[in-house]
């Protein structure tokens, strides 16, 4: 549950450096900037998030910061994983995977093989970064073209149709598509 009290269905754990160093855009901000990159990481996820009802939940590695503890924050809604000193992201993942697993439903975004077998054997479900960003930009290009629909729909109907008639109209659309 978040903390406005809603029960997502579905988890999305993201390897958050496994995805950067996938997408080329990102690996290219990386390459200018990490922490950079890591913004615009957080923020897609949170607008994918929004979009499609799904909690995320990034995690990024920390475990070669010396005397690192970890950290846990929460940024537009995503929650943010920084792992601690000698544990991974996948390690991290497992982790929760074999506490949640199989009593929730849990997809892991990573390009790594052996990352996504453990994955499967723990109950979980992978998407490879490739796939990911692929139903991202689906789901953007979906919300784009229903906003588009809606302004058109309202421009053209605000005021010059009862509402019996735009629901007839609405209708016959349906019927015609």
């Amino acid at each position: 549950m978040n903390k406005k009290g809603k029960k997502y269905k579905e988890y999305l754990f993201v390897d958050g450096y496994n995805i950067i160093n996938s997408w080329s855009e990102l690996r290219e901000l990386s390459s200018l900037n990490l922490e950079v990159a890591r913004e615009e990481l957080i923020e897609i996820m949170a607008e994918y998030q929004y979009y499609s009802g799904i909690k995320v939940i990034i995690v990024f590695d920390a475990h070669m910061v010396k005397k690192n503890v970890g950290k846990k924050e929460t940024i537009k809604d995503v929650d943010v994983v920084y792992t601690k000193e000698n544990e991974t992201a996948d390690q991290y993942i497992e982790r929760v995977l074999d506490h949640i697993g199989k009593s929730k439903r849990i997809r892991v975004a990573t390009s790594d093989w052996m990352e996504q077998q453990i994955v499967l054997s723990r109950g979980g479900t992978r998407i490879s970064a490739r796939e990911l960003e692929a139903e991202i930009k689906d789901k953007k290009r979906m919300m784009m073209k229903r906003r588009s629909k809606e302004e058109k729909k309202s421009e053209l109907f605000i005021g010059r149709l009862d509402e019996e008639t735009i629901k007839k109209l609405d209708l016959w659309q349906k019927n015609n598509e």
